[in-house]
């Protein structure tokens, strides 16, 4: 099975609300973590800041080439990424800004309607 047959909606697209466990998005919900990638939206099966590795992330790095910057939210409040996590995006060329779900839903949507190359790992929040 390919990343694409995973895909809950196969383009880029905006995060109209986030919570209660969830998000929305293009008319549809999502309960659960998502990653917003230039390949479309997949649900993401990390539910804490603590399960946050290269190897759960490594869909993002798979599309490293497409991406400028990775916006992860880390639940209600910002957790700092691993140095680890830190280094190996730094040797991808890609810029890792962890924050709170919250703003990394709304900075996901300014920086996509501007036409950047913006991913997302989200973790649902309550």
């Amino acid at each position: 099975m390919t990343q694409t047959d995973l895909a809950r909606y196969p383009y880029p697209t905006a995060i109209t609300a986030y919570g209660g466990g969830g998000f929305r998005f293009a008319e549809m919900s999502h309960r659960g973590s998502l990653l917003c990638l230039p390949s479309g939206i997949y649900a993401w099966g990390v539910d804490d800041p603590v399960s946050v590795s290269v190897e759960t992330l490594q869909p993002v790095l798979d599309e490293a080439e497409r991406i400028e910057i990775l916006l992860l939210g880390t639940g209600p409040t910002q957790v700092f990424a691993t140095p680890e996590l830190r280094a190996r995006f730094a040797e991808s060329g890609m810029s890792l800004e962890p924050m709170a779900t919250g703003a990394a839903a709304r900075t996901y949507n300014v920086l996509l309607a501007e036409g950047r190359a913006v991913a997302a790992a989200m973790i649902a929040v309550p």
